[in-house]
């Protein structure tokens, strides 16, 4: 299993806030570059983004699925993208300091392909990827934060 950590400094419902958003999902997720649909009821156990994976036109039409939510704590999930496979990606939200939220993203692929690499290759190729993931989820969620904070509506 992988793990990836980022300190994003506003509290964890802020964060939250971006992860129950799942139109926002493609905004923060590095491979995911559109989404078709979010089920009504998102992030409840079982609900679905609808999402393309990679490039068009060469891109894969798969889901997420939500395995378990403890909403402004955390929320497990499994992402889609055959003929890859899934991986099973955990965010946890800890309160840090005054403000501020450790969020510590994992991931590990539970099927396909990927799953006969390696957990140092397969490490390699994650560790960046979500990384990277989770500096965009720093920024979107410290912009809704700021937003929320000055008054502006939410989107």
């Amino acid at each position: 299993m992988t793990e990836v950590s980022r300190v994003i400094d506003v509290p964890p419902d802020a964060v939250f806030d971006v992860l129950a958003d799942g139109w926002l999902y493609a905004g923060w997720v590095v491979g995911s570059s559109h989404i078709r649909d979010v089920d009504p009821g998102w992030p409840a156990v079982g609900s679905r983004i609808h999402h393309s994976v990679g490039p068009w036109p060469v891109h894969i039409q798969d889901v997420t699925v939500v395995r378990a939510v403890e909403p402004g704590l955390s929320l497990s999930l499994e992402a889609r993208g055959w003929p890859l496979g899934a991986a099973a990606v955990g965010l946890t939200l800890v309160p840090h300091g005054e403000g501020a939220t450790l969020v510590r993203m994992t991931e590990h692929i539970v099927n396909g392909i990927g799953k006969v690499l390696p957990a140092a290759i397969q490490a390699l190729i994650v560790k960046p990827r979500n990384t990277e993931s989770l500096a965009r989820l720093a920024d979107l969620a410290t912009g809704k934060h700021a937003r929320a904070q000055d008054g502006h509506p939410r989107p």
